[in-house]
């Protein structure tokens, strides 16, 4: 737990929630948990925050004033700055197709309300773990087929066309070319690409899925 605490004091969240209760809740709880902690209390606040500094992890509620989480995560993935930022969408939203709009639009995941500050603390390690494999400097391009990896710089090249990824779906492509052909379990999928060991929905592994079919193309 200390050495997590460690690693987390030089990392940035980002919380943007309108509900003043909550968005003060969020805070403390992570700045407890070692992480320096902005908050935007609506969308078009957050989006100055995101211009000025990238953030390590933004956590974002669907609902906003002035302009939606949703608006928000659209322009967070059109620019390069913050396009492999993870996001953790907040929503009150319970139907699956809302829950699943978010991934599509390229969240990470999703938290429903009321949560678990515990388990959201935990999903946001999880995600942030990601980024903190070693590179070996002298590691060259993963190759499979007409897939290149790049993991130095987050580079994925598709018959010489190079893909824009978010970082899970780049952490997933990743997994699945160094599985070389052997099969990967939803369970095992959560706990290499998004660092859960705990159960989540697997329509977060679904999604992320087809996304990245689709960007490979044929």
């Amino acid at each position: 737990q200390a050495e997590a605490t460690r690693s987390a004091v030089t990392q940035r969240l980002l919380v943007v929630e309108d509900e003043l209760d909550i968005a003060e809740l969020l805070r403390r709880v992570f700045s407890k948990e070692g992480f320096q902690v902005d908050v935007a209390h609506n969308g078009l606040s957050a989006l100055e925050t995101l211009r000025r500094e990238a953030p390590d992890l933004v956590i974002l509620d669907w609902m906003l004033p002035e302009l939606s989480g949703i608006e928000v995560l659209k322009e967070m993935r059109a620019r390069p700055e913050t396009r492999m930022v993870p996001v953790i969408l907040l929503t009150a939203r319970r139907e699956e197709i809302d829950r699943v709009l978010g991934l599509e639009l390229g969240a990470d995941d999703y938290v429903t309300k009321p949560f678990s500050s515990r388990e959201l603390v935990l999903r946001i390690r999880g995600l942030l773990k990601r980024g903190e494999r070693p590179i070996d400097p002298k590691e060259g391009a993963l190759r499979l087929g007409p897939i290149e990896i790049h993991a130095a710089d987050h580079r994925a090249i598709v018959s010489g066309r190079v893909l824009t990824l978010t970082l899970t779906e780049f952490r997933l492509l990743e997994d699945l070319v160094r599985a070389k052909g052997r099969v990967r379990t939803r369970e095992t999928l959560l706990a290499e690409v998004w660092g859960y060991d705990s159960e989540v929905l697997s329509r977060t592994v679904d999604t992320h899925v087809r996304r990245l079919r689709s960007k490979l193309g044929d």
